[in-house]
């Protein structure tokens, strides 16, 4: 092999391995950009679901109201029928 020859060979090689490199990055960025759209998704979700909490919450503070009004006027009512059987 004469100089010459080696010296393309190794400008060849170099050139590949840079075009290598640029594809390895490149792919990179792409697996970067797809990560951080994850994270977004993922922190959207988060926020869904703590808003779905808190509407389930409150929901369960209005049912218990509810219930504990009924059992009121439940017992509100025994009391008036019992007086009324009194008289």
């Amino acid at each position: 092999m004469t100089l010459k020859t080696t010296l393309k060979l190794s400008a060849a090689a170099a050139s590949l391995a840079v075009l290598a490199g640029c594809a390895s990055s490149s792919a990179l960025e792409e697996v970067r950009m797809t990560a951080e759209s994850a994270q977004a998704d993922a922190a959207e979700a988060r926020s869904i679901a703590t808003q779905a909490q808190n509407t389930a919450n409150q929901a369960q503070r209005d049912a218990q109201a509810a219930l504990q009004m009924s059992q009121q006027n439940r017992e509100e009512m025994n009391r008036m029928f019992e007086r009324s059987m009194r008289k």
